[in-house]
C-alpha cells in the first residue's frame, strides 16, 4: 500500500513538473509572476509573525514588570511583618515574594528570548523584502528584454513576408508620381501655349485693322 501511494505521489509530481516546464516554455513571465506572488505571500506571513511576536514581547514586558513590582512589594511587607513580630504574616509575604521573584526571573528569560526571536524575524523580513524588490526589478528588466525580442521578431517577420510587396508598393507609388508629374507639366505647357497663341492672334488682328 505504501509503495502504491509512493508511486502515485511520484507520478503526480512528475506530471506537475512537466506541466510547469510546458508553462515556463510557453510563457516564462507568467510563471515568474506566479513565483513572485508566492514569495509575496511568504513575506506577508513573516510580517504577520513579526507583528504577533511584537505583541508577545509587549505582553511579556508587562507581566515581567508587574511580577517584579509585586515581588518588591511583598519583600517590603515581609520586612515590616518581621520587624513587627508577625510571623504568620511574614511567612505569607515571604512566600509570595519568592513566587513573584521566580515568575519575574522566568518572564525575564522569556522576554530576552522573545526579543532575540523578534530580531531574527526582523532581519529575515527585511532580507525577504529586499530580495522581493530585487526580483520585481529583474522581472521588469526581463519584461523589457522580452518586449524588445518580440518587437524585433515581429518586425523581421513582417519584413521577411512582405519585403517584395513593400518594394513593389514603393515602385507603384514612384511610377504614379512620375505620371502625375508628366500630366501636370503637360497641362502647364498646354495652357501656356494656348495663352501665347491667343496673344499672338490678337496682335495680328490689330495690325491688319
Amino acid at each position: 500500500m505504501a509503495n502504491l501511494l509512493t508511486r502515485i505521489k511520484d507520478t503526480v509530481m512528475a506530471d506537475l513538473h512537466e506541466a510547469l516546464d510546458k508553462k515556463e516554455k510557453k510563457n516564462p513571465i507568467a510563471l515568474l509572476n506566479q513565483y513572485l506572488r508566492e514569495c509575496e505571500r511568504e513575506t506577508e506571513k513573516v510580517r504577520k509573525l513579526l507583528e504577533r511576536q511584537n505583541t508577545l514581547k509587549e505582553e511579556f514586558t508587562r507581566e515581567y514588570e508587574q511580577a517584579k513590582e509585586l515581588s518588591g512589594k511583598r519583600k517590603r511587607q515581609a520586612e515590616i511583618a518581621s520587624q513587627a513580630g508577625e510571623e504568620e504574616l511574614y511567612q505569607f509575604a515571604a512566600q509570595e515574594q519568592l513566587q513573584y521573584e521566580e515568575r519575574a526571573n522566568r518572564l525575564e528569560s522569556l522576554l530576552t528570548q522573545s526579543i532575540q526571536q523578534m530580531g531574527d524575524l526582523e532581519r529575515k523580513y527585511e532580507e525577504m523584502k529586499h530580495k522581493l524588490k530585487d526580483m520585481h526589478i529583474r522581472r521588469m528588466e526581463l519584461m523589457g528584454r522580452e518586449n524588445i525580442t518580440h518587437a524585433n521578431h515581429q518586425m523581421e517577420k513582417v519584413l521577411e513576408n512582405n519585403s517584395d510587396k513593400s518594394f513593389s508598393r514603393f515602385r507603384e507609388i514612384e511610377s504614379y508620381l512620375d505620371r502625375l508629374d508628366h500630366q501636370v507639366k503637360s497641362s502647364y505647357h498646354s495652357s501656356t501655349i494656348d495663352a501665347r497663341i491667343a496673344q499672338l492672334e490678337k496682335e495680328l488682328e490689330k495690325k491688319t485693322v
